[in-house]
């Protein structure tokens, strides 16, 4: 199994920052460059604040100015990525569970984890928890059962929750059971008028059922990408038609049954924010709705700044996006998903970021078929017992070891091509995010509370610096 080279470095960088807080504000950066020569490595020596005169271009973080509470950031545990996992040795996926949700050392604290109600198209093969023969139908849901979960995700969410027992979890369905749709089929379609009910209720039972099993579901989005009925599975579901779910059916379903969890609605692109904001306009349907979340095929990530222009009282989570490595480099992207996503969207009042998945094998597998990804490279690559890191992994890291959950995001200035993201951690810590996306190395100042530091990045490199 691969291990981090920098492990000695980071538990002693991190004694070193805890003795020097006392003698003044000293910072730590932890960098991932281009040409891979660090990989979310910690530097030494540490960054002491001062009084400083230059002419560099000067980053002020302003923790008097606040935004939106943080909740995690982390990945989809999809049900290839379970399976992949669950099928190490015992020792090799306590090591793995370990680095990705531990906190300590050269560990990455993912705090957020996105689960699939029932197959996403990161399966070997589509199932839901009520499967039955076309022209049948169990509307007290008799046959539900969670049996396919219990091979790979449920095991593997267990281990992780003796880890992290605090972590979020976000439940997503890609397709209701098929004999709930107009088309027998897992892909496409629409859910059929007479059985929103017991959709809903299908919806609360897999809340309870899980929590059963010791996972609690902190949130559920009501349909994965409801414009992309050519996945598989998928379902199409247009906004009047999640409304009236939602007002009629799931909202009461969860009333009734005393159930805490979240719905946030749309988890779709950023390039119709008008489907959320229809949905929040409707009284009786955003009283059941917690917030709106996002995915990045298409659109701007500013477009989530719309949707909480609109409604503010409401709250904004980017729920997916793919990230990769690009074929044949030898290098690193890191610059790309930083900025597009841990700064882009938590600059655009997202509570949380999610990327998409968490494991996969060196093939990428698995994925369904007619409609499956291919190309849904994990953040880490699982090859039996031994696994590698990869870009996705990196740009999640940048936020989720310190920014932790209950951090505030704070104020910082943006620069032409320092793009970055500030927060102040609930025990007092704060961390900026900066990377540069010029075309040269940047020389710049970071000022907080009257003192500055000076330090450089290298151009398409990732620096989180942390005081």
């Amino acid at each position: 199994m691969k291990t981090n080279t920098f492990s000695a470095i980071a538990i002693a960088a991190v004694c070193t920052l805890g003795s020097l807080k006392s003698q003044g504000q000293s910072a730590q950066l932890w960098l991932t460059k281009p040409d891979k020569s660090a990989l979310f490595a910690p530097q030494l020596p540490l960054l002491n604040f001062s009084k400083l005169s230059n002419a560099n271009t000067t980053i002020t973080v302003n923790d008097q100015i606040s935004y939106q509470s943080i909740d995690g950031f982390g990945y989809a545990l999809t049900g290839g990525s379970a399976m992949h996992i669950i099928r190490m040795s015992k020792d090799s996926r306590a090591a793995l569970l370990k680095e990705l949700f531990a906190t300590d050392g050269n560990n990455i604290g993912v705090s957020y984890i996105r689960l699939s109600i029932g197959a996403s198209d990161l399966n070997e093969r589509v199932f839901s928890y009520n499967d039955i023969p076309e022209g049948q139908q169990d509307l007290k849901l008799a046959k539900f059962d969670l049996a396919e979960d219990k091979t790979d995700v449920i095991p593997v969410m267990k281990e992780i929750l003796a880890i992290n027992p605090k972590i979020k979890i976000l439940g997503s369905p890609w397709s209701p059971p098929a004999w709930m749709k107009t088309s027998y089929d897992a892909r496409g379609g629409m859910l059929k008028p007479e059985y929103y009910e017991v959709y809903a209720n299908y919806l609360v039972k897999y809340v309870q059922e899980m929590k059963k099993q010791g996972i609690t579901i902190d949130a559920i989005t009501v349909q994965n990408e409801p414009l992309h009925p050519g996945n598989n599975p998928s379902l199409l579901m247009v906004a009047p038609d999640q409304a009236t779910f939602i007002k009629k059916n799931l909202g009461p379903a969860f009333k009734r049954a005393g159930l805490h969890t979240k719905i946030i609605i749309y988890d779709h692109n950023a390039d119709r924010p008008d489907y959320p904001i229809s949905i929040l306009d409707d009284p009786e349907a955003r009283k059941y709705i917690d917030g709106s979340g996002f995915h990045l095929y298409g659109g701007t990530i500013d477009a989530l700044t719309d949707v909480h222009n609109a409604h503010p009282d409401k709250s904004i989570y980017f729920t997916e996006q793919m990230v990769v490595d690009r074929p044949n480099d030898r290098g690193i992207s890191i610059a790309s998903p930083v900025k597009r996503l841990i700064i882009g969207a938590t600059r655009n009042w997202s509570r949380n970021v999610l990327e998409w998945n968490l494991a996969a094998d060196p093939q990428n597998k698995p994925f369904t078929d007619r409609g499956g990804c291919p190309t849904c490279q994990g953040a880490v690559t699982i090859d039996k017992n031994s696994f590698s890191r990869n870009l996705a992994y990196y740009s999640v890291a940048h936020a989720s070891k310190f920014v932790r959950p209950g951090s505030l995001r704070i104020a910082s200035n943006e620069t032409e091509s320092l793009s970055n993201v500030a927060f102040k951690t609930p025990d007092g810590k704060h961390v900026l995010i900066v990377v540069n996306t010029g075309k040269e190395s940047a020389d710049f100042n970071i000022s907080y509370n009257g003192q500055q530091v000076a330090t450089t990045l290298d151009k398409g490199t990732a620096g989180t610096y942390v005081w």
